[in-house]
């Protein structure tokens, strides 16, 4: 469900909806002292490997391949915008000097989630962010694996944890980028990672004893290094560290270095490392009686002492050797079984399968680039409850087709379709989903052209999935496969059908109004008139030109040439109010929450009416062009007239000016402004012109 949603919704809801909760999930899966076990092995007595699951990766899975699907779905950019800031976000450090089981399960999923997108980026963008990972991500986490006076609330078992997956993130970049950049970037990273095994020794040698969690007396102690630092000890975590940085560790994670990176002296405790390495193998792995085979040291390198002089060459890092960035294993039939025990777990699962590495995210029609990824950089970055609409004229989409002007726009309650109507006499549907960098000019996903004259009204009955629209008689037809389903044509040609509008679920009916001031309701489920009710009986009101219908379906408003305005209630069929409401034609009506009404007008003016209340509650005038397109956005209104001129009005405020206005600049529409349509979960505009193109601005 959640990968469907996330193609249907488009990139910036799934990531303001979807990727951001999904996200927040990640930490719920690793917290509590279960999450951070060990899957149990066949081998009970088996060396620990930095490669081996914690029960926590089981219940992270489903959410960790949701995110990665976005990231094929939307690009690169959802791994480096979203889910890389949020990643330092977690591991940054707390305000305590102590951890909870919330920011201990965050480290873990930042670990995690840092690996997965290492794997699938790409070569470029990885050497260009290896700063910002190494900087917001791996010192940060490092600071709490490393600390002496930070314990973990789950013990032991969640440094553990911590420690193996940072080894195998550490191990992943080192395979990435080659030693040269190794060393030139990560090793301050290695440093650190590597440097309580020697302040563990360090405190015994000072004969510092562990503590009872309980102690009354503070428990710190400052300890000197063999490198000269003093450092604050918590004399309590003494033994949670030497569960974590023992021999056992020093083997898991000393040696995968050792095979990726080949310089020892990156890490400048290597000698005591390889010890405590050397003491854990000759206490697990049982020893061998040919001594050839043994590891030895040499100049700070480990290696495996040759066979041959062919064999010489290839010896020196436990059976494999560097080639560029890549490790190359010999191929021995039948490898000896110490050297096999001494070889890296981590780096056999590298080199067995290359995916676990490196992996490209597949090309999309729908990545993010251009204009659309510029959008979308700004959108993440906008609060999911900001109220206000911001219209920054950024061009996302142009859907051509059309050969005459565009007389109505209807967005469908999904958005991922929208309709248009046209003077050349059709109905199209087109898709709106994200496609290329803003330049891309689509084509229509259906065309219907039943229409024998203008079509000035499209709608969708939500209800039963139908669209209706109207040119002097009203089509009612599918919206999946274009078939009409039912017509309705004025009886009488001196009465055409003026207006129309469709009712909200969960009912099914269609009104529209004529010019003999009749509103007439059908429902394409049953034969003939549903109800007719005679609106403006003793005023000579004039055509109805626009109607709106009231989101709870309640009510319906009539707005005539006269400027004269009539509320309905459907429910009775009485006439509620009539009021003069403007001095000229209405252009426009929109029914919002709250019984409020908009209505615009040739005179000029804007009005939000209250329905029935006899004064308007704010009324807008514009000096230059009447306001003929408008729709809402919450509590605002959106607003275009034919100077190509996008306004912003509240309908809280009582200022007479709009909130902002925006001149549309040639280049990003072209023509005059006839019609638009808010997409208001995606917070973007669709704008028609009268040349027949709709276009999709932000």
């Amino acid at each position: 469900m959640v990968r469907w949603l996330s193609a249907k919704l488009g990139p910036t809801v799934t990531s303001r909806c979807i990727a951001r909760n999904l996200l927040r999930l990640l930490t719920s899966c690793y917290v509590g002292h279960q999450r951070h076990q060990f899957f149990s092995t066949m081998e009970e007595n088996s060396p620990l490997n930095v490669k081996r699951p914690v029960c926590g990766d089981q219940v992270s899975k489903p959410v960790l391949d949701c995110l990665m699907h976005m990231a094929h779905l939307y690009g690169e950019p959802f791994l480096t915008y979203q889910y890389l800031p949020y990643i330092s976000y977690l591991v940054a450090p707390s305000s305590g000097c102590r951890l909870n089981s919330r920011k201990e399960a965050g480290l873990l999923a930042a670990v995690t989630l840092t690996q997965k997108i290492i794997i699938y980026l790409s070569d470029t963008t990885l050497m260009d962010i290896l700063p910002k990972i190494n900087q917001d991500v791996l010192l940060p986490v490092l600071s709490f694996l490393t600390s002496t006076t930070i314990g973990f609330p789950s013990g032991p078992q969640a440094r553990v944890a911590l420690c193996v997956k940072c080894s195998s993130l550490i191990s992943l970049i080192c395979l990435r980028i080659g030693r040269e950049m190794v060393q030139q970037h990560l090793s301050d990273a290695l440093r650190i990672f590597f440097s309580n095994f020697t302040v563990l020794q360090d405190i015994h040698k000072q004969g510092l004893v562990a503590e009872a969690q309980n102690s009354v007396e503070s428990s710190v102690q400052s300890v000197m290094c063999s490198d000269g630092r003093t450092l604050p000890v918590d004399l309590t975590l003494i033994e949670e560290l030497e569960k974590v940085f023992n021999a056992e560790m020093a083997y898991a994670t000393f040696i995968p270095f050792s095979c990726l990176i080949g310089d020892a002296q990156l890490v400048p405790n290597h000698d005591l490392l390889w010890r405590l390495t050397m003491v854990y193998q000759e206490a697990v792995i049982p020893k061998e009686t040919d001594s050839r085979t043994q590891p030895f040291e040499y100049g700070g390198r480990i290696g495996v002492p040759a066979h041959s002089s062919e064999e010489d060459s290839q010896s020196g890092t436990f059976g494999g050797f560097m080639v560029g960035n890549r490790i190359q294993v010999p191929k021995d039939t039948q490898p000896p079984a110490s050297r096999s025990s001494c070889r890296s777990p981590v780096v056999e699962n590298f080199h067995c399968d290359e995916n676990t590495f490196k992996q490209d995210l597949q090309k999309s029609a729908h990545g993010l680039c251009g204009n659309w990824l510029a959008y979308w950089q700004y959108e993440i970055g906008v609060s999911q409850q900001e109220p206000h609409f911001y219209f920054h004229q950024i061009k996302l989409q142009s859907f051509v087709g059309h050969s005459g002007a565009i007389k109505c726009v209807k967005p469908l309650s999904g958005e991922d379709f929208f309709l248009s109507g046209s003077k050349d006499k059709t109905v199209r549907l087109w898709p709106l989903y994200n496609y290329g960098d803003g330049t891309r000019e689509m084509a229509p996903r259906l065309t219907y052209a039943e229409h024998k004259k203008t079509v000035f009204y499209v709608g969708q009955l939500e209800s039963v999935q139908q669209i209706v629209s109207c040119d002097g008689g009203v089509c009612i037809w599918d919206q999946y496969t274009g078939k009409t389903i039912r017509t309705y044509e004025a009886g009488d040609t001196k009465v055409p059908i003026t207006a129309v509008a469709t009712m909200p679920p969960p009912y099914c009916s269609v009104t529209f109004g004529s010019s003999d001031s009749i509103l007439r309701f059908i429902d394409p489920r049953k034969p003939g008139l549903q109800h007719e009710f005679k609106l403006a009986s003793n005023v000579n009101a004039g055509l109805i030109r626009y109607l709106a219908v009231s989101p709870n379906g309640r009510s319906v408003v009539a707005g005539y040439s006269s400027g004269f305005i009539i509320l309905l209630d459907t429910r009775t069929g009485l006439v509620l109010r009539g009021w003069p409401a403007h001095e000229g034609d209405i252009l426009q009506m929109k029914a919002a929450d709250g019984n409020l009404i908009v209505s615009s007008s040739s005179d000029h003016s804007l009005t939000v009416w209250k329905e029935l209340e006899q004064k308007p509650l704010h009324q807008f005038k514009s000096n230059s062009d009447p306001i003929h397109a408008l729709d809402l956005y919450g509590s605002e209104i959106i607003t275009g007239n034919v100077a190509n001129k996008i306004g912003i009005y509240s309908l809280l405020d009582s200022s007479s000016q709009p909130n902002s206005t925006t001149k549309l600049s040639s280049e990003n529409f072209k023509g005059t402004l006839t019609n638009l349509a808010v997409l208001p979960t995606k917070r973007l505009l669709l704008l028609g012109s009268d040349n027949g193109v709709v276009r999709l601005l932000a």
